[in-house]
């Protein structure tokens, strides 16, 4: 309390500072209207401060002032004020309660900076009269020096901790009140709670995009990796073919982590398109498997169907690579208003486990629950299939 009252009180002065302005204005106009001289030293007039501060009220309504209270009640009252979030629109339950609290800070700071103007300077004058060398009027009262001034000098000392008690229990109570009324609103809460709800949102997409991605990147480098291995003595046609795969994809995957970074970092600038069907034939040039495709017009398809479809056949040919042999076939095309998507391999290796419950499934199966469509994902008399039918347009 030491500590933190010299700050407080300065607080408490600032608000006195504010207040000025106001009790300027009110002298001169109650001064106009009784049609007397108006004497700017603001003497105590218990009339002009209440009158202004309904004024006081009116502009803390309009006036941007929550930033500077806040600032205040921080640096200065020591409280604990969440900073409120930026929003282009002040609503007006934000705006009553700035409005509450200016008006609150300036009419306690004015009644506290007022009475350490009076009182600091009587204290020390008190302090001084039995010092005196000659008698001095104080109130009404000639007051000798000596110990007859002694009563007088308590008085004051008696005053000024007063003040000191009123000035500390003031700022206690606007420190309590600050993160009440300077702190975020319900409404701006809940609009901070949907925004870190879209930003999660993000972040999972991301995190599906990127696993998609590399994983099917890593998957390709290492199967074609393992494949150039063993026909590079023999056949460096085919290594050469593995090789620029490898490379293809790497560099697919490069790109999807560089956009992925980019939109994590703050203050990004612009960045990359996101793969469509129409990059479908790159990413089928990129995995260096076996696939016979059979695609029909997909112009139609609005971007974000598009966008997700191209990371479910990623994820799909990524499970045929790694867990399927021979040749993929790979079906896209738009029928009865839905996009259309099938990928299947002849079989699985012996001993690969099947993939019905991993991440890559788990993220198509989001995709696609996302664009109210959907996934049939697992064994099948061909060996491996992944049927999707994705919606063109929203239904209710």
């Amino acid at each position: 309390m030491r500590r933190s009252l010299p700050r407080r009180w300065a607080c408490l002065v600032l608000g006195g500072a504010l207040l000025m302005p106001y009790m300027m204005v009110g002298v001169l106009i109650s001064a106009t209207l009784r049609g007397e001289a108006a004497n700017l030293m603001l003497p105590a007039q218990v009339g002009v401060f209440a009158a202004v501060l309904p004024v006081v009220a009116v502009t803390g309504l309009f006036l941007p002032v929550r930033g500077l209270e806040v600032s205040a009640a921080q640096g200065l009252l020591g409280a604990h004020v969440e900073v409120p979030p930026r929003t282009e629109r002040r609503a007006w339950q934000e705006r009553r309660r700035t409005a509450a609290w200016f008006t609150l800070h300036l009419a306690v700071g004015g009644v506290v900076s007022g009475f350490t103007l009076a009182i600091v300077p009587f204290t020390m004058f008190t302090l001084a009269l039995p010092f005196l060398g000659w008698p001095t009027p104080v109130l009404g009262f000639v007051i000798t020096p000596g110990w007859n001034a002694v009563p007088w000098a308590l008085a004051g000392m008696a005053l000024l901790g007063a003040l000191v008690a009123v000035a500390a229990g003031a700022g206690a109570l606007l420190a309590r009140l600050a993160p009440v009324l300077l702190g975020p609103t319900p409404g701006e809460r809940l609009a901070a709670a949907e925004e870190h709800a879209r930003s999660l949102a993000e972040r999972n997409r991301l995190a599906r995009e990127l696993h998609d991605s590399v994983g099917h990147a890593l998957s390709v480098v290492t199967l074609q990796a393992a494949a150039a291995g063993r026909v590079l003595d023999r056949d460096p046609d085919t290594a050469r073919t593995a090789l620029s795969a490898i490379e293809q994809s790497a560099r697919a995957a490069l790109e999807d982590l560089d956009h992925v970074l980019g939109v994590l970092r703050e203050g990004a600038g612009d960045r990359a398109p996101q793969a469509t069907l129409d990059d479908l034939g790159e990413l089928v040039a990129a995995s260096g498997a076996r696939v016979r495709q059979e695609v029909g017009d997909l112009s139609g398809v609005p971007a974000v169907v598009s966008r997700e479809a191209y990371r479910i056949l990623q994820e799909a040919l990524t499970n045929a690579i790694r867990h399927g042999r021979g040749p993929v076939y790979l079906i896209a095309g738009v029928r009865d208003g839905e996009l259309r998507l099938e990928v299947t391999n002849p079989g699985r290796r012996d001993g690969d486990r099947e993939v019905t419950g991993g991440r890559g499934v788990t993220g198509m199966r989001e995709r696609v629950r996302l664009l109210r469509g959907d996934l049939e994902a697992g064994p099948a008399e061909a060996g491996w299939r992944v049927a999707v039918r994705l919606p063109l347009r929203s239904s209710p």
